[in-house]
């Protein structure tokens, strides 16, 4: 942990032209623990500036050497583990389990982006003369402007870089405020791994002084931004006014259709630890639990019994499986949601109120009898609250799950072959997890639809992202 967290500009690490910085807070004891620089307009035109100098060169290098550098980032992450999973649970709030099991996916999406860059084929299209061949290839987009999300800060940022980095771009990365050490650790890597100068760019700051002065700058070529849905069309919209390409990974909130033949159990268990993991502050965190009202009674009470068990604290502390909130606005919009539930009738089974008065800790709350009114069954909680409702018909289920503009992920347990098929071809989503809810590897595609965004942040369709084709056609005299 350091003092004061820098910029990373064009090679070296260096305060704001200002000398402003903000606080960054423990959310478990509500301490500062230490600064982050706060960078101005003439930092973030400088940060931009160094990317397209170093453009060139990196797209030059070749794919090879570009996966070495990847490759090596990924061993400093694993030599320095448990020093930036500390780091983040300090800051950001998850327990050091989750914490841990983060920064080492973060070193699997970089090493996956190592081998994946050197894959980036194009193809010979087949001509309709003799004398003349046509190829396509796939060239690097250019610089790129990526934000990243406080709720996951390690593998957003791994995902946005790697990926860029292994198309050739070069990058200016703008990771969260909130956990400002473990992402600039995350940074170091790269830079101890040997990308030159320029090729990765790191700020902080005010987000929308830095979105406005980096987004329509001439030098960056493409933005990817995962965040909330009306941040996430405002910066689509100033992106679109200069052309410029974007991967937009927004907000959901996830159904879970629980069949009549599911096992009961085992959803109990997978849907309690997705639900409550990092505090319910996840996008594809389960939200509204569809349950077939034969079975709706078993899933409740095992479902309860689960949520029993988790024990609210300090991630630091030993046996600690859910932290606090992360900001003083989400614990504010947590208890909102929850008390405008309850006012309009909701039933609160479990939870509903603030844990102590030191930290940002809510119970683990689970609501039934929400009415269609309440703000929590049409806006993402992005917090620990479950919403439990019966369902007597799959047609009902589906439609309920499609009501929503969100389409991020979704969730179903059943043994039926035939209702795995209904829900694969119905389901709007861009992600559905069935009897599971591991749907995030860095071999996967990760992204939405609807509302919920376009493009991907995983799998060969995050590194399509990042390149642009270019067909040549040739015909020998």
């Amino acid at each position: 942990m350091t003092e004061t967290v820098l910029l990373h500009i064009d090679g070296a690490w260096v305060p704001g032209g200002t000398g402003e910085t903000l606080p960054n807070i423990n959310p478990a004891t509500g301490e500062t623990i230490g600064r982050v620089t706060v960078a101005d307009e003439n930092d973030i035109r400088a940060a931009a500036a160094a990317a397209a100098r170093a453009f060139p060169a990196w797209r030059a290098t070749s794919a090879l050497d570009r996966s070495a550098v990847l490759r090596r980032a990924a061993a400093l992450v694993r030599e320095k583990l448990a020093d930036i999973a500390r780091a983040m649970t300090v800051e950001q709030g998850k327990p050091l389990a989750e914490s841990r099991l983060e920064a080492t996916l973060a070193a699997e999406v970089i090493d996956w982006f190592a081998e994946e860059g050197r894959r980036a084929y194009g193809r010979v299209v087949p001509s309709r003369r003799p004398e003349v061949t046509q190829t396509v290839v796939q060239e690097p987009v250019g610089p790129v402007a990526s934000f990243a999300p406080w709720n996951f800060p390690l593998t957003q940022v791994a995902r946005k870089v790697a990926a860029a980095l292994a198309a050739g771009c070069t990058v200016v990365i703008k990771p969260p405020e909130e956990a400002p050490n473990c992402t600039s650790a995350l940074v170091e890597c790269f830079v101890e791994a040997g990308s030159p100068s320029g090729v990765v760019n790191l700020l902080f700051g005010v987000p929308a002084r830095v979105s406005e002065t980096l987004i329509p700058d001439p030098a960056i070529r493409k933005v990817s931004f995962t965040g909330s849905v009306p941040v996430g069309k405002q910066l689509a919209s100033l992106a679109g006014q200069h052309m410029k390409r974007v991967t937009m990974e927004l907000g959901g909130h996830a159904p879970v259709i629980i069949c009549d033949d599911a096992d009961i159990d085992l959803a109990a268990q997978r849907l309690c630890a997705a639900k409550f993991a990092n505090a319910g502050q996840v996008c594809i965190s389960p939200t509204r639990f569809l349950v077939h009202e034969s079975v709706a009674a078993k899933f409740q009470a095992a479902f309860l019994d689960r949520v029993s068990q988790i024990r609210v604290g300090n991630g630091l502390t030993e046996g600690v499986t859910m932290g606090p909130l992360n900001n003083e606005r989400r614990l504010a919009a947590v208890a909102e949601y929850v008390e405008d539930a309850r006012a309009r009738g909701a039933t609160v089974l479990t939870g509903g109120h603030r844990i102590g008065e030191q930290g940002l800790f809510y119970a683990p709350t689970v609501l039934t009898d929400v009415p269609a009114s309440a703000r929590a069954l049409s806006e993402e909680p992005f917090g620990p609250i479950a919403l439990l409702a019966p369902f007597s018909d799959l047609d009902g289920a589906i439609a309920e799950a499609n009501r929503l503009s969100f389409g991020l992920a979704a969730y179903a347990f059943t043994d039926s072959a035939a209702t795995i098929a209904r829900l694969s071809a119905e389901v709007e989503t861009g992600m559905l997890g069935i009897n599971h809810t591991a749907i995030s590897y860095a071999e996967t595609p990760f992204g939405g639809v609807k509302d919920s965004g376009y493009g991907s942040d995983g799998g060969g369709e995050a590194l399509l992202g990042y390149l642009q084709p270019k067909l040549v056609t040739m015909a020998v005299a």
